[in-house]
């Protein structure tokens, strides 16, 4: 009989005679996934070629436990009857992390065990130090209707009196964590999405704030706003309609999920997305996980920063647990969108070449009018008498950018000035307005 292989939670020992190795295997496993389970009684091929058990078999590997690994856990040992085979299962989890086996520390990869290095130790340390469920919240006035309306919009019911504990909100001492704050209906953290002139960030036009609530809630809010930016031209010349979007809708989504999962959120900083003429960026926090290499990275092997976070947003459906994004960005735009270091990860997301206008913003063929033009336009038509520090304030774009635009407006007809400067009127001319977005 065969119950399978050897993975990064799963090892198998011939026999008992192998306990210092899988003494290893299990403090592994604790420092890489915080459980692992353990068989004695099966080959490394998985095959069942059974454990002799005496009268002290099990108290010994109990032993062999608590004296191998710090800091000390309590595992769960039983005996299973696999085709008529006596087979022992261990199986322990752990949040103390690191944990080490006869005074070493060691990574599991794969099926393999790795001792560590002494800065590959110190970087394990700082994650857990690090960890949103072990930092105390500096606000315990919290409040999570956003968070309940996210799990009734996916019919599920958190219980009034259990759902903090139930969700990972609280830590060991019963005070809200990190993790709650970031999920509570108002916090400190501000998600921006900044969009500017060229391809630096000179010239700012706009920005977006999406935070001081919900994670999730503003997470989707930047999503549903980049989805809205990435509209579909329309070319109709020759014989053939052609349609083409000015991104990868899928891939940012990946992207930007994955930064908002992995994000070092205990560094203060949230991720944010910055788009450009030519390239969207989507920076977050953090580099590689701890004993993630780069290789596994890119094949799309997953190892949450913050696991219970991930927890949460399979639950709502935000993300899914098959790796599959960073392999999709892969194939969409090949690994070079990808610069990783030790504080940030960064993805650059290229722009159509044929759809990235001055502003960043698509412009559909004949389109002479963006999304600013067109708030300029509503907010003159609402009010004749609006003032340029007025459009500015209400808009989110510096005076100068509404000088240049409303220059721009006058230049196509699209609206006048009456009156004196002071006292003035704008005058829009809207059949002007509406051939500025005619797809001919």
């Amino acid at each position: 009989m065969n119950i399978g292989t050897e993975t990064e939670m799963v090892e198998f020992k011939k026999t008992t005679g192998e306990l210092k190795e899988g003494m290893i295997s299990l403090a592994s496993m604790l420092n890489k996934n915080g459980k692992g389970i353990l068989y004695f009684g099966v080959r490394n091929d998985g095959e069942v070629v059974g454990q002799q058990i005496g009268d002290r078999t099990m108290h010994e590997i109990s032993q062999g436990i608590a004296n191998a690994i710090k800091p000390q856990i309590i595992p769960t040992i039983i005996m299973e009857l696999c085709d008529d085979k006596n087979v022992i299962k261990v199986t322990v989890t752990g949040d103390e992390k690191p944990y080490s086996a006869y005074g070493k520390y060691y990574m599991r990869s794969a099926d393999e065990d790795r001792e560590i290095s002494p800065k590959q130790l110190r970087n394990l340390m700082l994650s857990v130090s690090d960890s949103i469920v072990n930092i105390e919240a500096n606000n315990q006035n919290l409040t999570f209707d956003q968070l309940k309306t996210l799990y009734a919009g996916n019919n599920l019911t958190l219980r009034e009196n259990t759902f903090a504990q139930n969700l990972n909100l609280l830590t060991r001492s019963g005070t809200y964590n990190l993790m709650a704050n970031i999920l509570a209906d108002a916090n400190s953290y501000s998600i921006k999405v900044a969009v500017f002139r060229g391809t630096d960030k000179i010239d700012l036009i706009k920005r977006n704030e999406y935070g001081y609530k919900c994670m999730l809630v503003a997470v989707k809010q930047v999503l549903d706003y980049m989805e809205a930016l990435n509209d579909t031209m329309v070319d109709v010349g020759g014989n053939l309609r052609k349609e083409s979007k000015l991104f990868d809708l899928p891939c940012f989504r990946e992207a930007w999920l994955n930064a908002c999962l992995h994000n070092r959120w205990s560094k203060q900083t949230p991720p944010a997305v910055y788009v450009f003429d030519d390239r969207i960026e989507i920076i977050s926090i953090g580099g590689l996980p701890d004993g993630l290499t780069l290789d596994e990275f890119y094949e799309g092997k997953s190892k949450p920063v913050n696991l219970e976070l991930q927890q949460i947003m399979v639950q709502l459906d935000y993300i899914e647990q098959t790796g599959h994004g960073v392999p999709l960005i892969i194939s969409k735009y090949g690994k070079e969108v990808f610069d990783i270091t030790e504080n940030f990860i960064t993805v650059t997301i290229p722009l159509n070449k044929h759809r990235a206008g001055e502003t960043g913003f698509p412009k559909v063929k004949g389109q002479i009018l963006d999304e600013w033009d067109q708030m300029i336009l509503n907010l003159m038509e609402e009010d004749s008498s609006v003032k340029t520090s007025e459009l500015s304030k209400k808009i989110g774009i510096g005076t100068t950018t509404i000088t240049k635009r409303i220059r721009k407006l006058k230049e196509q007809g699209m609206i006048e000035r009456t009156g004196s400067k002071k006292n003035g009127q704008w005058l829009v001319h809207g059949e002007k307005r509406n051939a500025g977005f005619r797809n001919d």
